[in-house]
């Protein structure tokens, strides 16, 4: 019996077969790989919540420890030293012209190269030193839990690839923090205000910080808004925020 030659008719059904096969494949792949991402992203989420209520939990025995200390130094006659303050939040509130060179280039090192811009910075020797060179210029103090939160949320913006990228999802800080095991907005927030191991890397990612002029204007009295306003610093950046 002669072998039968196969028409265009025969061929065309078969090479559909072979894509719709392909096409198959490819949608279950996806299906597949959309199902990993959605379990990692719960299972993400999951630990996100469970380290925020962690920091709650710290936040508030740290708070409580404190009011407790308190009411024992009172109840012995004695007064609260509270522990030597780790964080300072700088705020530059002057100066443009006619700054001398080591007073600009502290300034450059500091970051504050705008009037308005503020920082976040490890309080050490080295720092408060050249947070006296500067004093003429800024206003520092130790910001609050709610002022450091605020700040990272409303006026938060992250340095990626040299560029101010809004901070509008933990995805770029992880993307950006993740190999310090920084992984959300309250990691972040966490590491700045406990000045934790990697403080360094997330105060650098975060940009100055951009505020606006205070509500009310700066003070000229004596003394006015410059130099160290301890835990006032708190009530000057709610003003600028």
């Amino acid at each position: 019996m002669p072998l039968s030659v196969p028409t265009k008719q025969d061929i065309v059904p078969e090479t559909l077969l072979k894509k719709r096969k392909s096409q198959e494949k490819e949608r279950e792949a996806r299906t597949a790989d959309l199902q990993k991402k959605r379990a990692a992203n719960k299972e993400k989420r999951q630990v996100i919540f469970k380290r925020a209520e962690s920091y709650i939990k710290e936040y508030r025995d740290a708070e409580r420890e404190k009011i407790r200390l308190q009411r024992v130094a009172k109840q012995e006659g004695s007064f609260y030293v509270p522990a030597q303050a780790k964080l300072a939040f700088v705020v530059r509130i002057k100066g443009i012209n006619k700054i001398d060179p080591k007073k600009r280039k502290t300034l450059q090192l500091l970051r504050l190269l705008q009037i308005n811009n503020g920082v976040f910075v490890r309080l050490t020797k080295a720092t408060i030193e050249m947070l006296k060179i500067v004093e003429p210029f800024v206003a520092w103090g130790y910001p609050n839990l709610k002022t450091v939160r605020e700040l990272v949320y409303k006026r938060g913006y992250g340095k990626v690839n040299k560029q101010r990228i809004a901070l509008s999802d933990n995805a770029i800080v992880e993307e950006n923090l993740g190999q310090y095991g920084i992984v959300c907005m309250e990691d972040l927030i966490h590491e700045i205000f406990t000045v934790g191991p990697n403080f360094k890397q997330a105060s650098n990612f975060l940009w100055p910080f951009k505020l606006s002029n205070p509500l009310g204007g700066f003070h000229k009295r004596k003394g006015g808004d410059l130099g160290n306003r301890e835990e006032q610093i708190s009530a000057l950046v709610a003003r600028m925020n």
